[in-house]
């Protein structure tokens, strides 16, 4: 269920993958938000095309939806170089990252999605390839055990993940550049989306239909272009084809998606705590009895974003609204405030 929300930060379905690339930044001045990491790459890409080198290995963690894959693309596109694109589980043995390795060419990017999901054995593999260029191949076994070695060109290795806890030292000491992506400001979000009007030949009739949308985006460019094309069809079929404040209200009314970015699966979250269990503390695993979901979606899909805009608390004895949460869906304060509670 939660792979098929409007407001998820994940790629719903491969074809709205296929939407996002016409949308995408291509270069560096396009690129609108995570202004500290730009300038650092700025400077880093500048010196290292001095110098005719690949630039430094790059991790980017954090949600998801904020771009890590399009800084791969605008980072191969600014050193001129080709861009591979693999994921942690696709490399399950040794022999498929040698593989994927020895294809690349001088300065050539390699992006690795989820890497955090690399086997160990796999792992093994990069230490030496980040850092002297070289694949170190077992051949044979027990005695008869050798190493071979190959050498790969010079390459940037750009690792991605969203659970950079999961990440072991050895592999995250090895990256040059390691960087938290942050949500992005309502400004942002604006600048965005009018780039996106732009691109689709969408014509706004009001800035403030702009930022309605940015406001339900929870911070999240990828969100944002979602339900700005939802709002395009609505336009297009219900209205006269532009973007207006009307358009834009009843375009996500009829997706249950509220001012603030919740939808029909948060609000349930929220009035459950709410109503059934006085605002709480209670349990996730009551919770999501009580709501018939799955603990672990509501644990990661339903939760970070409702942490984020201080909506829930998490204490020891379970999960607790905030006063911001009672008054925004018009429940009775919680019975005793979270807010100051320890977290768990």
């Amino acid at each position: 269920m939660a792979t098929e929300r409007l407001i998820s930060p994940e790629a719903v379905r491969p074809e709205e993958e296929l939407a996002n690339v016409a949308l995408r930044p291509r270069t560096i001045d396009e690129y609108v938000g995570q202004s500290d990491l730009i300038r650092r790459l700025r400077i880093a890409i500048k010196a290292a095309t001095g110098r005719t080198e690949p630039t430094e290995h790059v991790l980017l963690h954090g949600p998801p939806g904020l771009g890590k894959t399009t800084l791969a693309h605008v980072i191969a596109k600014e050193m001129g170089t080709r861009l591979t694109i693999t994921s942690g589980p696709a490399l399950a043995k040794g022999t498929d990252l040698v593989a994927a390795l020895t294809r690349l060419q001088h300065g050539d990017v390699l992006f690795i999605d989820e890497i955090h999901r690399l086997p160990i054995a796999v792992e093994e593999f990069v230490y030496p390839a980040m850092e002297d260029y070289r694949i170190d191949v077992t051949v044979d076994s027990g005695i008869n055990a050798r190493t071979v070695q190959l050498s790969c060109k010079p390459f940037t290795l750009i690792g991605a993940t969203t659970r950079a806890g999961l990440l072991s030292s050895p592999l995250r000491s090895r990256f040059g550049i390691v960087h938290h992506l942050q949500y992005y400001s309502a400004d942002e979000l604006l600048r965005i989306l009018a780039r996106s009007c732009s691109l689709l030949s969408l014509e706004v009739a009001d800035r403030s239909a702009l930022e309605r949308i940015a406001s339900r985006s929870r911070g999240t460019p990828r969100i944002a272009n979602r339900l700005l094309r939802r709002v395009r069809d609505y336009a297009q079929v219900e209205g006269d084809g532009r973007v207006t404040v009307r358009a834009v209200e009843e375009a996500l009314a009829i997706e249950a998606i509220d001012a603030i970015g919740l939808d029909e699966l948060d609000r349930a979250f929220l009035r459950t705590i709410g109503t059934t269990y006085g605002g709480g503390p209670v349990g996730l695993e009551t919770i999501a009895a009580t709501m018939n979901e799955d603990a672990g979606t509501l644990e990661d899909v339903v939760e970070p974003y409702l942490l984020q805009i201080g909506f829930l608390a998490r204490t020891r004895r379970g999960r607790a609204l905030t006063r911001a949460a009672t008054d925004h869906l018009g429940l009775p304060p919680p019975q005793a405030s979270p807010d100051t509670a320890l977290f768990s």
